[in-house]
């Protein structure tokens, strides 16, 4: 049984920084894509952050410059560093992970949501 358990969100002021983690755990032979998304309530879940297993790292227009994702493929985690968070930052977010196992399958795997809240 492969899980997803992220962690890092919080409460912080506009222009403050968050950093988040994504483990996964389970019978994991090798991750392959990686990723962030957010969600609104009311609203649908958007791709935020991805990163390929080569490590090419793409991001969505508004968290250019802002967000830095980076993965641990030893430790099965994805990473993201959060700055100059923005008030419209705020959303609950969802670690992504696409994953190869030991009996040969490919999955798409997805955390729990961790919520990120940015006001004054």
């Amino acid at each position: 049984q492969v899980q997803l358990v992220e962690s890092g969100g919080g409460l912080v002021q506009p222009g403050g920084s968050l950093s988040l983690s994504c483990t996964a755990s389970g019978s994991i032979r090798r991750a392959l894509a990686m990723a962030w998304y957010r969600q609104t309530p009311g609203k649908q879940r958007d791709l935020v952050a991805s990163v390929t297993s080569s490590g090419t790292a793409d991001y969505e227009d508004s968290v250019k410059g802002r967000f830095t994702i980076s993965r641990d493929d030893a430790a099965n985690t994805v990473y993201l560093q959060m700055k100059n968070l923005k008030p419209e930052d705020t959303a609950n977010y969802y670690c992504y992970e696409r994953l190869l196992t030991f009996d040969g399958t490919i999955d798409d795997y997805w955390g729990r949501g961790t919520q990120v809240t940015v006001t004054s």
